[in-house]
C-alpha cells in the first residue's frame, strides 16, 4: 500500500467543508523522486466549505480551482473563493444519462450492471473528454500557482484526472490505485448531491472500485498503447509539456 495519507492538520482545516481534500504530494515515482508537496490538490466539490474552510483554502496556497462538474451541477452548488480562480473544465456526468435510460420502462439495474454503467463511464472519460483532462494537465505544466481539482465527490472525474498526472510523473499503478481507493474512507456523502435510487444502485454511484480505474486503464492502454501516446494524442499535449509537467511537479 501507499505510504500516503492527508496530514492531520490538512484534515482539520478543511474537511469539516470538504470531506474528499488530500495533497497529491509525498507519492513516490519510479525514478525515486516524489511528488512536490502543496502544489496539487484534488476534492470533492467546495461549496460546503465552511468559513474556516474558505479561509483555509487561500492560505495554503490554493490559487486556482479546476472544477470538472456539469453545467448544471456547477449552478445547483455554486461558490467563490477570495483569492482562488476557478477554471471551468465541464465534463458531463455520463452515468446518470445511462441509468435514466435504463430505468425509463420500470426497470432497476442490478449491482453487476451498475458496475458496467460506471465502467462505460470511465471509458468515456478516455475517448470522449481527453481533451477537457488534457487542460487540465496543460495548465499544471504551464503554472505554478498551487492548485486543486475537483468534480461533485472528488471521486470519478477526479480521479481519473489524478490517475493521468500521476501516471504522467511515472507513479507506479499500484500507488494511483491505493490513491483512488482512498475516497471510500474519506469520502461523505452529501444527501443534496446524490440524487435519488435504489440502494445497491446508489452505494455503487457513491463509491469507488478498482474495476473502474481499471476501465480507464484499459481503454487506454488498447486504444492508445499507453498514458504517454494517449496524452500526446487525443489530450493534446507535447512531449516538451509532458516533460514540463515532471519537472513542475517532482522533487529530490
Amino acid at each position: 500500500m501507499a505510504d500516503h495519507t492527508p496530514s492531520p492538520d490538512l484534515l482539520r482545516t478543511i474537511t469539516e467543508g470538504a470531506s474528499n481534500f488530500r495533497d497529491l504530494g509525498g507519492l513516490k515515482a519510479r525514478d525515486g523522486r516524489r511528488v512536490r508537496a502543496g502544489a496539487v490538490y484534488r476534492s470533492d466539490h467546495l461549496a460546503r466549505l465552511t468559513a474556516e474552510g474558505v479561509r483555509a483554502l487561500p492560505a495554503l496556497p490554493v490559487r486556482v480551482s479546476a472544477d470538472f462538474r456539469g453545467v448544471q451541477e456547477r449552478a445547483a452548488t455554486p461558490y467563490a473563493i477570495e483569492g482562488v480562480r476557478v477554471l471551468p473544465l465541464s465534463v458531463e456526468p455520463s452515468v446518470f444519462r445511462r441509468l435514466n435510460a435504463f430505468m425509463q420502462d420500470g426497470a432497476v439495474p442490478s449491482t453487476e450492471q451498475t458496475v458496467g454503467m460506471m465502467c462505460e463511464t470511465y471509458r468515456d472519460f478516455v475517448t470522449e473528454h481527453a481533451a477537457t483532462f488534457g487542460r487540465l494537465l496543460r495548465h499544471l505544466a504551464t503554472h505554478d500557482d498551487p492548485l486543486v481539482f475537483h468534480c461533485t465527490a472528488g471521486k470519478d472525474r477526479t480521479g481519473y484526472a489524478a490517475a493521468l498526472l500521476l501516471s504522467v510523473l511515472g507513479v507506479e499503478r499500484d500507488t494511483i490505485l491505493d490513491d483512488y481507493l482512498l475516497t471510500n474512507r474519506l469520502y461523505r456523502r452529501d444527501p443534496g448531491a446524490e440524487g435519488h435510487g435504489p440502494a445497491h444502485v446508489m452505494n455503487v454511484l457513491w463509491q469507488v472500485q478498482p474495476a473502474f480505474l481499471h476501465a480507464a486503464f484499459d481503454e487506454i492502454d488498447q486504444r492508445h498503447g499507453g498514458v504517454q501516446r494517449y496524452l500526446q494524442g487525443p489530450a493534446g499535449l507535447s512531449a516538451g509539456e509532458l516533460q514540463a509537467l515532471r519537472e513542475r511537479l517532482l522533487a529530490d
